[in-house]
């Protein structure tokens, strides 16, 4: 199970890497469509909704299959037609961000996460928080939860790609 996780954890990162270094400052920075983020502001908020605190906050033993939750959160997360509205607390900060900065921030999130993947007791339920209509994770849950949401974000970063480095 952890082998399996921290593969999928791994190659979302390395996705979300490369496409962030393929673009410049410039384009990181541009709003490629109306009322859209740029690609700046999706990776800070893939960085906001990242946060591993969660997964090293209060948990307790759980008497279901820890991953039973995952396949629902694949389905929803993964239609790209269904458009989502970001919660308040993980909406990206407006303004410029140097391509470095971003970078940096990406890859300390997704150390984090991948410690996290190698390190907790994926078995547990976490208990400080629920994402509404889905009841509590266990760690494992929101490992994927994680990992699922930046794939989500890595079809939008694609699209921002295609709309402000391809035009």
């Amino acid at each position: 199970m952890r082998q399996e996780l921290l593969r999928e954890v791994t190659n979302t990162g390395d996705i979300l890497q490369q496409l962030l270094t393929s673009f410049d400052d410039e384009q990181l920075n541009k709003v490629p469509f109306e009322d859209s983020w740029t690609a700046a502001q999706v990776a800070s908020h893939i960085c906001k909704a990242g946060d591993c605190g969660i997964l090293y906050g209060e948990a307790v033993p759980t008497d279901r299959q820890p991953d039973e939750k995952i396949p629902a959160v694949k389905s929803l997360f993964l239609n790209f037609d269904i458009k989502m509205k970001s919660p308040d607390m993980i909406v990206p900060e407006e303004g410029y961000m140097p391509k470095e900065a971003v970078l940096e921030d990406i890859a300390a999130a997704w150390h984090k996460l991948t410690t996290a993947a190698n390190t907790v007791n994926l078995t547990e339920e976490c208990t400080d928080f629920e994402v509404p209509g889905f009841g509590p994770f266990t760690r494992l849950e929101w490992i994927q939860f994680i990992n699922i949401h930046t794939q989500r974000h890595i079809h939008q970063l694609q699209r921002i790609y295609d709309t402000v480095v391809k035009a």
